[in-house]
């Protein structure tokens, strides 16, 4: 999960496993799977590092990756 910050000030913790889109527009809006939209204060590319810093952080870079080296 990631912690991000609505337009009005306030924090909010985003599942990353429901995001389907990250729109820079010029706002920064989060699709989730679940068709809710989040409009967001951090950049896109904010957003997307938050995201890959917290797959890494739970395995799931690495089982991947792994997952691709063995496949053959």
């Amino acid at each position: 999960m990631i912690t991000v910050t609505r337009l009005n000030g306030s924090k909010v913790t985003v599942n990353v496993l429901f995001i389907e889109t990250v729109e820079q527009t010029p706002d920064t809006v989060i699709s989730l799977t679940t068709g809710n939209k989040i409009v967001v204060r951090e950049t896109a590319e904010e957003v997307i590092e938050k995201t890959r810093a917290y797959l890494r952080s739970i395995g799931i870079v690495q089982a991947t990756v792994k997952s691709l080296d063995t496949e053959g």
